[in-house]
C-alpha cells in the first residue's frame, strides 16, 4: 500500500505561498553576490520556518492575506501571529467591557476605528433572548418589566475609566462610538487631550452635561449625538441647551447627526449661525418643538437634509414669510417618513427651495395632495420615489412636467402607479431623461421576473397528478353506474 505524504502545516503552506508571490528584491538576502551571506540561509530546519522571518516580513505575509483568513486561522497558529495579526487590525466593535482593560491594548495596538456601545450595556442575570435594533445587539431579561425599551447602561464611572484607558493606548483613533458619561467628563477629556486626529464621534444617551467637553476636540469633522432609541433605551436627550453648547464648541463640524434629540429654534439656528462648515444635517426620530424648521435658514453651507423615522416633520412651522431658505441646499431626502401634515411638508420644501434632489423612501401617508408641495422646488434635476404606494400616476406627472431641468428619475414599488396611466407628453419625458429605474408595480415585477421558469401557473407544472401501475380506475358513464 503506497504511503501517503504528510501534509505540511498551515504555517509551511503559507511561507511557501508568500514567498511564491513575493518580488524578488523582498527575498533577496544580499544585494551583491560577491559578498558572503552574513547569515546564511540553513540547508534543513526541522521547527517552524517561520520563526526565521522578522516581525516586520511576517507583517508583509499577512498584508496579502484577505481578512477572513487573517482573523481566524492565522490568529489561531502561535502566540506570535495571534499578536502580530492583531497589529493589522484597524476596526473593532468590543462585546465585553472587561476585555478592554486587560487584553485589548495588547491583542490590537494599532486601532483606529473602536465601537464601546455594545459591551456598554448592564448584562442580564438571566438572558434568553437577543435584540437587534439597527446595528445594535442587547441582551434582554424576558423576566424584566417590562423586557424591551428599558435597556440599562454600565456606571459613568466604568465608562470614563475605560475611555482614559483608550487613550493612553490609541494616540492614532480616528473613529469611537461610545456612551456618554454624564457623571464624569474625565474620560472624554482624556479622549480629546490624547487623540488629536479623532475625527469622528458617535455618542448614545447623550445629555446636555455630556457635552460639556465638546469644545476640546479640534479636529472633530462628524459628531453624532443618540438621545434614545426607540424600543432599546430612553433618556433625558439633548436639549436646546446641549445644542448651544455644540454649536459654539464644534465650529469645524461637517456632518451632524441628531437622534432622538430635543430641540427648538434656538438650538438648530445656534447650530446655523456658528457651525459656518455645516454640510450635512441628518434628523432622526425628533422630539423637536415646532417651529424649528425656521432655523433650517441659518445654515448657509447645508448641502444635505436627511430627515429619517420621523413620526412628524414640524406641526406648526410658523408664517411663511419668517421661514427664509437654504441657498446651497442640494438634496432633501425623506426615509421611513410619516408624513400627515400638508403644511409640514410645504415649509420644508419652502426652506429646501433650492434643491436639486428629492428622494422619498418609504414614507407613509404621501399622496398626490401631499407631493403636490415638492413643486415649490424649481431646480429639481433628480427624483427617487421608493415604497410610496399612496402616490398616483397623476399626482407623479403633474409634478415632473413642471420641472424642465429634471435629468434622472427612480420609481420603485409604488403600487398606485401603473404603466397604463402614461400619458403622452410623460412618455415623451422619459425618453429625454439621462437615467430611469422604473418599476412601480411589485406584481409586474415578480411576474416578468419569473418569465420562463414555469412557476405562478397554479401549480400545474409541479404538481401534475402521476397515477403508478395497478391504480388506473375506469371511466363510468353515468348511466351504466350500479344502482
Amino acid at each position: 500500500m503506497p504511503q501517503h505524504r504528510r501534509l505540511s502545516s498551515w504555517s509551511e503552506l503559507l511561507l511557501k505561498h508568500a514567498v511564491a508571490n513575493m518580488p524578488p528584491k523582498t527575498l533577496t538576502l544580499n544585494d551583491d553576490p560577491t559578498k558572503p551571506l552574513s547569515h546564511p540561509v540553513p540547508t534543513s530546519f526541522s521547527g517552524d520556518l517561520t520563526s526565521l522571518l522578522s516581525d516586520e516580513l511576517l507583517l508583509l505575509v499577512f498584508s496579502f492575506l484577505p481578512p477572513p483568513h487573517l482573523l481566524s486561522p492565522a490568529s489561531l497558529v502561535c502566540r506570535r501571529w495571534l499578536h502580530l495579526a492583531g497589529r493589522l487590525r484597524r476596526r473593532l466593535t468590543l462585546l465585553d467591557w472587561s476585555f478592554l482593560h486587560h487584553r485589548l491594548p495588547y491583542r490590537f495596538s494599532n486601532l483606529t476605528d473602536l465601537d464601546l456601545l455594545p459591551a456598554s450595556f448592564v448584562s442580564p442575570s438571566f438572558c434568553t433572548a437577543l435584540l437587534t435594533r439597527g446595528t445594535i445587539s442587547v441582551s434582554l431579561d424576558i423576566y424584566a418589566d417590562p423586557p424591551v425599551g428599558d435597556a440599562q447602561f454600565i456606571s459613568c464611572e466604568s465608562i470614563s475609566l475605560g475611555l482614559e484607558t483608550i487613550s493612553s493606548n490609541f494616540p492614532n483613533l480616528r473613529k469611537l462610538c461610545t456612551v456618554a458619561p454624564t457623571v464624569s467628563d474625565s474620560g472624554l477629556f482624556a479622549i480629546a487631550n490624547s487623540c488629536p486626529i479623532l475625527q469622528e464621534l458617535e455618542l448614545h444617551g447623550c445629555t446636555d452635561l455630556a457635552l460639556r467637553p465638546i469644545s476640546v476636540f479640534e479636529n472633530l469633522q462628524i459628531l453624532r449625538l443618540v438621545g434614545s432609541v426607540e424600543g432599546l433605551y430612553s433618556g433625558p436627550s439633548v436639549t436646546d441647551i446641549g445644542l448651544t453648547i455644540l454649536a459654539h464648541g464644534c465650529k469645524r463640524i461637517v456632518e451632524l447627526e441628531l437622534s432622538g434629540c430635543e430641540g427648538s429654534y434656538d438650538g438648530i439656528s445656534a447650530i446655523g449661525r456658528c457651525c459656518a462648515m455645516l454640510e450635512e444635517l441628518i434628523i432622526s426620530d425628533h422630539k423637536m418643538d415646532n417651529g424649528w424648521i425656521a432655523g433650517l435658514a441659518f445654515c448657509g453651507n447645508l448641502k444635505t437634509l436627511r430627515l429619517q423615522g420621523c413620526k412628524r416633520i414640524d406641526t406648526d412651522p410658523g408664517p411663511e414669510e419668517h421661514l427664509g431658505s437654504c441657498p446651497a441646499i442640494e438634496s432633501v431626502q425623506l426615509q421611513r417618513c410619516q408624513i400627515r401634515d400638508k403644511r409640514s411638508l410645504h415649509a420644508l420644501f419652502m426652506v429646501c427651495e433650492s434643491a436639486r434632489e428629492i428622494v422619498f423612501q418609504n414614507c407613509w401617508g404621501l399622496d398626490d395632495e401631499l407631493f403636490a408641495s415638492a413643486a415649490i422646488c424649481r431646480r429639481v434635476k433628480l427624483l427617487s420615489l421608493q415604497s410610496c404606494s399612496a402616490l398616483t400616476t397623476q399626482g407623479l406627472e403633474s409634478i415632473i412636467l413642471s420641472w424642465p431641468d429634471l435629468e434622472r428619475l427612480t420609481v420603485i414599488s409604488c403600487n398606485n402607479i401603473s404603466d397604463e396611466e402614461l400619458s403622452p407628453a410623460l412618455s415623451a419625458l422619459f425618453s429625454s431623461l439621462k437615467e430611469l429605474k422604473w418599476r412601480p408595480d411589485t406584481k409586474s415585477m415578480l411576474s416578468s421576473s419569473l418569465n420562463g421558469t414555469g412557476m405562478g401557473k397554479k401549480g400545474g407544472r409541479f404538481f401534475k397528478r402521476r397515477i403508478l401501475p395497478g391504480q388506473q380506475r375506469l371511466k363510468v358513464k353515468p348511466d351504466e353506474r350500479p344502482s
